[in-house]
């Protein structure tokens, strides 16, 4: 392997700057409508790529929000859980899935997650339910389905909410069937760098129930359904016009931007035969968009600083695991309660991945983790 950097173009874990060259003609051309009619907050655009959304996800409502911590806020909200209450959650996830919980004054109750597949581990979730249990919030980790059926069986054994956590998994699909509509309600992030990212802050809730949807859509606006008039304590969480705009565009192109990514994991998964890396175990029953692509690597600053000097630059999703943080240190918990979690967040490494890599930097990087050695 030729392991001069002189020419070699640098390879980061992220790159938006090619994806928004494309659209940009078309962004702009909307934003032109936008700015005419000063549909800045909520509005036509937001409206419409609701029902944009809707329609590709197969639900019913898409509920616009201002960014996926305050969609997760407000789907605690509808579903009536506050203070006194429990809610189930993987201990590896980004801690906005935790922020949720917490900011309806809820308690988070982690479980570990599975070794292999990296998503919230099923089986160890029976054991964590209470009376004060109200719902388990899965995420889709990576852009890959957690196993819904298995989940789902416990919510409906015990008569709780099933809340999908799909910030990373825009077009995922568990089963054939695009995620999103599986539990009470699911929660989006439009944040710039997901597969479906908004040019600023953005999200979304997805639902089946007419009632969530009216409630979400009052909750996000001062608890107002006529202005002026607030009948409960609500919240300024509305989408603005210019993302919603950028969101309708980027939707034409969702499907070709998530089958690249697969067609990338597809070589990674295939080609990487470094025996000192492990990578995320793809069940059959999940279709990943591969928003990130994590493996796992013994002593792994020595494995960034080799592909650094390869001007390949991963990134780290995430190196403390929630019930570690110091936000959550009033729970008691210690190092070694969610092993899988707690290994996860010491050697996890993301590989470069966006739907801009050309063939020859995907090539690269697997020539690049192939030569590492312990």
């Amino acid at each position: 392997m030729n392991t001069s950097t002189q020419q070699l173009v640098k390879i980061p874990c992220l790159d938006l700057k090619g994806q928004h060259a494309l659209i940009k003609k078309e962004v702009f051309e909307l934003f032109e409508q936008v700015y005419d009619q000063t549909a800045f907050s909520g509005g036509p655009f937001v409206e419409s790529f609701e029902k944009q959304f809707s329609e590709y996800t197969k639900v019913s409502y898409t509920v616009g929000v201002s960014n996926g911590t305050t969609a997760l806020h407000l789907a605690m909200l509808a579903l009536g859980i506050g203070p006194g209450d429990e809610v189930i959650l993987p201990a590896n996830t980004f801690i906005a899935t935790v922020w949720g919980v917490s900011h309806v004054g809820a308690t988070p109750v982690f479980v570990d997650c599975d070794a292999h597949t990296w998503e919230i581990d099923a089986a160890a979730i029976e054991a964590k339910i209470t009376p004060k249990t109200k719902a388990i919030a899965g995420v889709h980790l990576y852009g890959q389905p957690f196993d819904i059926d298995a989940v789902m069986s416990i919510c409906k054994k015990y008569n709780i909410y099933l809340l999908e956590d799909a910030a990373q998994a825009q077009g995922a699909r568990y089963k054939g069937t695009t995620v999103g509509g599986f539990g009470e309600m699911a929660c989006f992030s439009f944040y710039p760098g997901k597969n479906l990212g908004a040019c600023g802050e953005a999200g979304g809730i997805t639902t089946n129930n007419e009632q969530y949807a009216a409630h979400l859509r009052s909750l996000r606006n001062h608890g107002s359904v006529v202005r002026y008039y607030h009948d409960e304590i609500g919240y300024n969480y509305r989408m603005g016009g210019l993302e919603g705009a950028s969101l309708q565009v980027k939707m034409r192109y969702l499907e070709q931007w998530n089958n690249r990514r697969r067609s990338i994991a597809k070589e990674y998964l295939s080609k990487i035969t470094n025996p000192n890396v492990k990578m995320q175990h793809q069940p059959s029953w999940a279709d990943s968009v591969f928003h990130l692509f994590v493996i796992t690597v013994e002593n792994r600053d020595a494995f960034i600083k080799h592909l650094n000097a390869l001007e390949i630059y991963p990134a780290l999703h995430y190196p403390v695991p929630c019930h570690l943080q110091k936000a959550y240190s009033y729970l008691g918990h210690k190092v070694g309660d969610f092993p899988n979690s707690e290994y996860l967040a010491a050697h996890c490494v993301s590989l470069p991945m966006y739907a801009e890599l050309t063939d020859e930097m995907v090539q690269r990087v697997i020539d690049a983790v192939n030569a590492y050695q312990i």
